[in-house]
């Protein structure tokens, strides 16, 4: 299936679902211009690519079914379809009630983290946040995440599909202080957006990304840290990206 010229037109920028009509679930939220929505089905027979979506497709087409397609909104700006998938991607994730999203969409919601679903605490915690005061003698390494939050970032390296993988690579830090952090906590604009735990710290090399050492973090998500949602800027003034406090 192919929309024609004359309707590519009248549609302009839209936000599409793609359905798996074995259960009419919703399993991929998208934007799209001209044939965009079409694209996935199309890679999915022709591309050796290994993603949940993509298998979904797969899946779908091997039971002899065909995925169903819907425009929710069309006649958009791109910016105004930007802001409609991120909508609908988070309200469709969210975890406090979604606990069984089917959703196989990789991304976030573009800015989920800054403008996406919060509670009305949340928003008070983000916009109205308290100092961030240290628990004992927590050892706490912080990481800025001025250039990876944003998720249209043209340049590769900072092309992350999480918060998880936006905190925990690729950093030029002091290993011996990393491996004695308690937590990672990860920053934008001056507020702990998310704790971790980590379980271990390695070296990574990606030629293609740079060319010095860098270093990640595998750990776990800490969501009920009295760190989260404060405000650490009167630790964090510089251009450094990573920050040791209390070591």
């Amino acid at each position: 299936m192919k929309f024609k010229d004359s309707v590519i037109q009248e549609l302009k920028f839209y936000v599409y679902c793609l359905v798996d009509p074995r259960n009419n679930g919703v399993f991929y939220i998208g934007k799209g211009y001209g044939n965009r929505l079409f694209q996935h089905a199309n890679d999915a027979l022709s591309s050796e690519d290994e993603t949940l979506k993509l298998n979904t497709i797969r899946d779908i087409i091997s039971h002899g079914h065909s995925v169903k397609y819907y425009i929710i909104r069309h006649k958009l700006t791109e910016e105004a379809a930007y802001q409609l998938e991120a909508v609908l991607i988070d309200l469709l994730t969210y975890k406090s009630f979604n606990l069984s999203s089917t959703l196989t969409n990789r991304q976030s919601g573009h800015h989920q983290w800054d403008e996406g679903i919060k509670s009305a605490e949340e928003i008070n915690a983000i916009y109205d946040c308290q100092p961030l005061e240290i628990v004992g003698q927590d050892k706490l390494l912080v990481v800025k995440l001025n250039k990876t939050y944003n998720d249209k970032s043209p340049e590769k390296i900072y092309q992350r599909e999480n918060m998880y993988e936006k905190a925990r690579k690729y950093w030029k830090l002091n290993p011996t202080k990393a491996n004695n952090a308690d937590y990672v906590l990860a920053v934008y604009k001056g507020v702990v957006r998310a704790v971790y735990k980590p379980i271990r710290w390695y070296t990574e090399q990606n030629p293609e990304l740079y060319k010095d050492t860098r270093y990640a973090f595998d750990g776990v998500e800490v969501s009920d840290s009295p760190y989260l949602n404060k405000d650490v800027s009167q630790y964090v003034n510089g251009t450094n990206p990573v920050r040791y406090i209390n070591m």
